[in-house]
This record gives structure tokens, C-alpha cells and sequence, in this order.
């Protein structure tokens, strides 16, 4: 018998400990409640008291108010949009025969992977500079406001619906569809009546991440908001000097537990009844269905998914990369790659591949530690291991990461491990990361193991196979593209969080991920009360350009080796 035989065999065996089972499910509850859930809201929690100074004043929580009341419109509004144009696009992927898909299934993680102030200042060019599309019409296209905003929002929670449905659609068996087909139902019928059903938990899923990630995104938020205010964008405001000399850390404090409360509740009452959402819909003509059935309609929509693809989420999010052009020219170029720093002294070099360094180190990190931590509590909320209540309340307190503004959870992170100062700077940021992707992995596989039907695990341990055994042989094989998926989703959010990181590393700090240091590289070029125009530079250009290329061959890499996997 081989080592790993002999591995498995022991680990078959200490599954049936049913005291080992229970110590591992409850210490999965440790570590999410003690490194994650309380370190993200007590920061913010213990400063209840100081909400009177937003109460005293009408106009502030007014205006708070509102801007927490935009958040949640957007994040809705933004949501069902996802699903519109993630569902087509998940199924496109996955459906599809050609040998171009898996390029086309990476490239709809690349929004994920650019630092989300870099994206919003890619999106500010593309539609509000002479440089993108708002050439073509002598001017801005776009101004930043509301509705620069819901596109933002678009484009990089677009991509979390897309993976978390692609790994539903790869592990879900097409033979269901097949069945009813040859009983006389025509594609739409079939996807109406049998695919969606099933996949239900894996759409209240992923409408639930965006709807979280719309809430939570602050950084690129800021960068296209203009005047207008949504909740994250107002806790930015009251976090400069002057406001926090005239009012404190009272509105701040008042809008992210606004933020939180209502996202809870409307979580909540998503996890109580997202379920029992009556799908499929009924009354609908067949004629109706047989003509959305046919090729023409198939093709349009085809069409309609790659153009939304193509043209309003990969050229928009990639347009700041045209900016790096004249690098070759200007000399930007050779001081990259010999990381130097520039005659004017604004971009190092050397600094940015070592924060290039820690930004990957960083997301592997996490991507590990929420692998190993994720999978029991998956687990745990799927298969309600301790209780129904207690699987429910769990699933409904792992949101909560992804609802904090990522500013709100850093201060609250750097609060909190203030009070151990054993703890080193770079595991801060680990654990900040940790906090921030853990719900992505958790939410995706617990949806996709919902959607194994238990009667095939009970037959399994009859036939005497052992916990582990059930899952590694049963259970892994049909939810392995959305383990992968999973991961791939906390490996690049980690890539782009901004937020957090600039909230728990101190002013000083010379350990900067790269979406720290593009900030301090696109800050300047931003609007200001004296301008008016984007500013643009080579070198910021460059220095997305080389995140963005590294990040897409790490993802092929990763998408090499599970070549072939999970389509059935």
C-alpha cells in the first residue's frame, strides 16, 4: 500500500470518531468567530457611544441616510443586472464546445484581479477622458455620479456571478436536461422546469456575493462618485481631518453599523425565504418557449453576452493598460525593469515589485488558510451538521465580511489586534485578507454541495463507506469546479483589495501590496477642486499592465492543471 493510500486510509478513520468530527466542525466555528466575525465588527461595535453626534444633527443623518440608502438601491439594482448578464455568459462557458472557452472563462476573472482603484480610474478614462470612448463624442461620456457608479459596480461583481454559475453548470449532471428533452421539452422548457431548480441555491448565492460586494467596495467607489454619496462614499468623507476635527468618528461609526444591521436583516430574510422562490415560473406560452428555443434566439443572445462581455467589462476595466504605450518611448520601461526610480521621483521601482512580492504571497496565503477553514463550514451550512438554526445563523454571519465597507473592516482589524502587539504587520494584512475573501470560498461550495442530493451519501455509508471516504470519492468530484472556482474568486479578490490593506498597515509602513502603491501613483491623477481632467501617466499605465499579465498566467496555470475537470 502506497503512502497516500495508507493517508487516507487513516484519515477514512479518524472521520468515524464521531468526537474528532464534532471537535473539527467546532473548531472551524473557533476560527471564523475568533479571527474573522469578531475582530470585523467589535472594532466598530465598541463605539456605539459616539452615534449621538450624528443624532444631534439633522442634516448629517439625513444625508447619512440617503448615502446608506444609495448603497442598497445600487447593490440591488447592480445584483440583478449580474444575474441577467452572468447567467447567459456562465452558460455560454460552459455549454459551449469550442477550444477558445477556457481563454474566455479567464478572461472574465480579470476585472477581479485589478486593483479596484485602478479599475475605477480605468473606467474614469474609458468614459470621462478624450482618451476612451467619450473621444468619440467631442467630450465626457460619462461624469462621475450615479450612474459611472452602477457600472463600476457591474463590472467587478459581474465576475463572482459568472464563476460561482460556471461551477454550478459544471457540476451540475446535464443528463437531468437530457431527460427531459427526450420527453418533448424544448431547451427553455427544460432549463425553466429542471436546471434551474436545482441550480437555485447556487443563484441566491451569487446574487447574495454581489449584492455584498456592491455594499462593501470603497476604493473605486471613491474614484468615480464625484459629488454624489453612497454609504462607503460618505464614511470616506467623514474619515478626513477636517470632518473628523468638526464631527469624530460618530457618522463613520453610524453608517457602518447602519450598513451592517440592514444588510443582515436583508440577508437574512434572503437566506429564510431565497429557498423557497417558487422556480419555475408557470404560465408561460409554449409557443413562447419554443421560439426562445430556437437557433436564431440562441444566437442572440450569444451575441448580446459576448458584446456585454467584450465591450462594457474587459475594454473598460482594461483601458487604463493603454495608458503604458508611450512607456517604451519615455524610458518607463527600462526604469521598470531595472527598478529604478524615475527622473521626477513620483514611481520606484523597486518598490513595486516587492509589493508586487507581497501581494501574491499575501493571496496565497489566504487562499490556503480559507481553503482549510472554509471547507468544514461549508460543510457544516450545507449539510446542517449541528442543527438547522445553528447552519443557518452561521450561513447568515459569514456575509459579514463582504458587508463591512473594506475601510471600516481594516480600522476595525487594526483596532482590535492593536490589543496584541506580538502581532507582526504582515500577518495583520494576512488576516485582513483572510477576514475579506473567506466568505467567497464558504458561500460558492456550500451552494454547490446543496446541490448534491444526500440519498447518495446515505447510500454510500451504507455500503459502509466512511465520512471522509464519502466526501473525498462522492461529494468532491461533483462540486470540484466550484472548489476551484472558490478559490480562484479569494485568490484574485485578495489581488485587488485595496480598502483594508491601506486601513491596517500603518502611514509609515514600507510592507505595501501593489494596489497600495497604485494608489499612491493614481491619487494625483484623479480629479480635484482645481482640475477638472484625468490626469494620465505611463507609468501607472505599466505598472497595471504588469499585474494584469502576471495575474492572467498564474490563472492559466491554475486552469491547465484542472484541464478538462468538472465537465461531464
Amino acid at each position: 500500500m502506497g503512502k497516500q493510500a495508507k493517508i487516507m486510509k487513516s484519515l477514512d478513520k479518524i472521520s468515524s470518531n464521531s468526537i474528532l468530527r464534532s471537535g473539527l466542525y467546532l473548531a472551524t466555528i473557533f476560527f471564523f468567530v475568533a479571527i474573522i466575525l469578531i475582530p470585523t465588527v467589535l472594532g466598530i461595535a465598541l463605539k456605539w457611544n459616539l452615534l449621538s453626534t450624528v443624532f444631534e444633527n439633522p442634516d448629517l443623518l439625513s444625508r447619512a441616510m440617503n448615502a446608506v440608502g444609495a448603497s442598497f438601491a445600487i447593490a440591488a439594482f447592480v445584483s440583478v443586472i449580474d444575474l441577467i448578464a452572468g447567467v447567459p455568459t456562465a452558460w455560454f462557458i460552459a455549454r459551449g464546445k469550442s477550444r477558445w472557452l477556457n481563454v474566455l472563462d479567464t478572461l472574465c476573472d480579470l476585472p477581479f484581479i485589478i486593483p479596484t482603484v485602478a479599475l475605477g480610474y480605468s473606467l474614469l478614462l474609458f468614459w470621462d477622458s478624450p482618451l476612451g470612448v467619450a473621444g468619440l463624442f467631442g467630450g465626457s461620456l460619462l461624469s462621475p455620479g450615479w450612474l459611472l457608479i452602477i457600472l463600476l459596480h457591474f463590472v467587478f461583481s459581474f465576475p463572482v456571478v459568472v464563476r460561482v454559475m460556471v461551477g454550478a453548470l459544471l457540476d451540475y449532471k446535464y443528463v437531468y436536461e437530457e431527460a427531459a428533452r427526450t420527453l418533448g421539452a424544448h431547451p427553455v422548457t427544460a432549463d425553466r422546469t429542471v436546471t434551474f431548480p436545482i441550480l437555485k441555491p447556487s443563484l441566491v448565492g451569487s446574487f447574495v456575493l454581489a449584492f455584498a460586494r456592491s455594499l462593501s467596495e470603497t476604493g473605486a467607489t471613491i474614484v468615480v462618485a464625484g459629488t454624489f454619496e453612497t454609504g462607503v462614499v460618505f464614511i470616506s468623507n467623514m474619515n478626513t481631518p477636517e470632518n473628523q476635527a468638526i464631527y469624530g468618528q460618530g457618522p463613520l461609526v453610524f453608517a457602518s453599523l447602519l450598513l451592517l444591521l440592514i444588510a443582515v436583516i436583508i440577508f437574512g430574510v434572503i437566506q429564510l425565504f431565497g429557498t423557497r422562490l417558487k422556480i419555475p415560473i408557470k404560465h408561460i406560452s409554449r409557443s413562447f418557449e419554443k421560439k426562445a428555443s430556437g437557433k436564431k434566439v440562441v444566437r442572440l443572445r450569444d451575441g448580446a453576452t459576448l458584446f456585454t462581455l467584450f465591450f462594457l467589462i474587459l475594454l473598460p476595466a482594461l483601458f487604463v493598460a493603454v495608458t503604458a504605450l508611450p512607456a517604451i518611448q519615455d524610458g518607463t520601461l527600462g526604469n521598470a525593469l531595472s527598478g529604478s526610480v524615475d527622473q521626477t521621483g513620483k514611481y520606484n521601482w523597486g518598490a513595486y515589485w516587492q509589493s508586487l512580492l507581497v501581494s501574491y504571497f499575501v493571496g496565497f496565503a489566504a487562499t490556503i488558510v480559507n481553503v482549510v477553514a472554509g471547507l468544514p463550514m461549508a460543510i457544516l451550512i450545507a449539510r446542517n451538521r449541528m442543527g438547522k438554526q445553528l447552519s443557518s445563523v452561521l450561513d447568515a454571519l459569514v456575509n459579514i465580511p463582504i458587508i463591512v465597507p473594506s475601510v471600516a473592516l481594516g480600522v476595525s482589524l487594526r483596532l482590535f489586534w492593536a490589543n496584541f502587539p506580538f502581532v507582526p504587520e504582515l500577518l495583520l494584512i494576512i488576516m485582513a485578507h483572510i477576514s475579506i475573501t473567506y466568505p467567497y470560498f464558504v458561500k460558492s461550495l456550500a451552494a454547490a454541495i446543496m446541490r448534491v442530493d444526500p440519498e447518495v451519501e446515505n447510500a454510500a455509508r451504507i455500503l459502509g463507506a466512511r465520512p471522509f471516504g464519502v466526501f473525498r470519492t462522492i461529494i468532491l468530484p461533483m462540486v470540484k469546479y466550484s472548489f476551484f472556482a472558490g478559490a480562484i474568486i479569494m485568490f484574485t479578490r485578495s489581488i485587488s483589495e485595496t480598502g483594508a490593506t491601506v486601513a491596517v498597515i500603518s502611514p509609515t509602513s514600507s510592507l505595501l501590496t501593489v494596489p497600495v502603491l497604485l494608489v499612491q501613483w493614481i491619487r494625483p491623477l484623479l480629479p480635484s477642486g482645481t482640475t477638472t481632467a484625468v490626469g494620465v501617466s505611463s507609468a501607472v499605465g505599466l505598472g497595471c499592465g504588469f499585474l494584469i499579465l502576471f495575474s492572467i498566467l498564474i490563472l492559466l496555470v491554475l486552469r491547465l492543471m484542472m484541464r478538462g475537470k468538472g465537465r461531464y
